[in-house]
């Protein structure tokens, strides 16, 4: 997939859908010094191109009960085609996971779990080891999560 131009009004715009998806197409032409029209069809041309994906929410994980954060290193032994698949769909279908990402080096995997406690997240580990087989789990409790956005630098 080839990378868009991006020019500096497209990045403007960009930093106020970060900021704020929820604004009016008129503030956003405001923000960015442009009219409704052209940023309408920029924001469109950057949708069509990927630049932009879904839009949604940003919700209070300690609002909502979900106190705990776990940090799980994954390594395992196996890596054929069927383990990972079995894998991923076991990950992919639970909600507590927010974050999946296969590393490179001694881990294999890293999974950020949002959890009401340590019991709820019990149940997701033994959830976890029913569906596939792991040769090691190790769970890190977030203590204080000093930074948290989702905000690209453009």
């Amino acid at each position: 997939m080839t990378r868009p131009d991006l020019d500096p009004l497209d990045r403007k715009i960009l930093r106020e859908l970060q900021d704020d998806a929820s604004q009016s197409l008129d503030d956003i032409a405001r923000k960015v010094g442009s009219s409704k029209t052209p940023v309408w069809n920029r924001i469109r041309k950057m949708r069509e191109a990927g630049v932009i994906g879904r839009q949604t929410v940003i919700l209070d994980a300690e609002a909502l009960g979900l106190d705990a954060c776990f940090f799980v290193l994954v390594r395992t032994s196996e890596h054929d085609p069927d383990w990972q698949g079995r894998f991923l769909a076991s990950v992919q279908a639970r909600p507590e996971v927010l974050e999946a990402h296969r590393l490179a080096g001694d881990i294999d995997y890293i999974l950020k779990v949002r959890v009401a406690n340590a019991r709820a997240y019990d149940a997701f580990y033994q959830g976890l080891i029913r569906d596939v087989k792991i040769h090691n789990v190790t769970a890190l409790l977030s203590m204080e999560e000093i930074k948290s956005t989702t905000i690209l630098p453009v």
